[in-house]
């Protein structure tokens, strides 16, 4: 029976030592996954009175953060949003009639998760709502289930007349138009 409480003391204490070190590597990359979270809010809005970042012509920039990481504008599960930082002069965002269609009814922001329902990126629906997602956008949006894919809606704080469509398991966002 010594034996056996002997035995049972070092297994507890090896899976205790194995446990703490496991923990102490946690941190490292902690807030950085990408899909399967759902951001609390949307991103913040550029300083007033910052310059529009330069584009390359119709050059996509990259935006893999990390390895891992999609090549698309994407949120960190601490609600970092990677890619939106092109300030509100952003050429590929112009409207020249911003709310043409009116504006989104639905609920927006984390509490309101909606499933896509069909569609394409010029123009998806959900809950009776249609989108289009921006022409300049299109190409990150090639692995979205628009069958089935949830999104989230949230206000685009810097380019007037669209919001941001979150999708759920892939972490990415594009911008969208909401067309009634």
């Amino acid at each position: 029976m010594k034996k056996f409480a002997g035995l049972l003391a070092v297994l507890l204490i090896c899976s205790v030592a194995a446990f703490a070190q496991e923990r102490g590597h946690e941190g490292e990359h902690e807030g950085h996954e990408v899909g399967g979270h759902i951001p609390a809010h949307g991103p913040e809005a550029a300083p007033h009175g910052a310059p529009p970042a330069e584009h390359r012509g119709d050059d996509h920039p990259g935006f893999r953060d990390q390895p891992g990481h999609p090549e698309a504008p994407h949120v960190h599960a601490d609600d970092h949003w990677v890619g939106h930082d092109t300030g509100r002069g952003d050429p590929h965002y112009h409207l020249d009639r911003p709310w043409a269609h009116g504006h989104f009814s639905g609920g927006i922001g984390r509490d309101h998760i909606w499933r896509l329902a069909g569609g394409r990126p010029d123009r998806f629906w959900f809950g009776g709502f249609y989108f289009g997602v921006a022409p300049y956008d299109f190409a990150y949006c090639n692995g979205w289930d628009w069958n089935a894919d949830q999104v989230v809606i949230y206000d685009d704080p810097d380019h007037v007349g669209w919001y941001l469509a979150y999708n759920v398991r892939l972490g990415t966002y594009v911008h969208v138009q909401y067309l009634g």
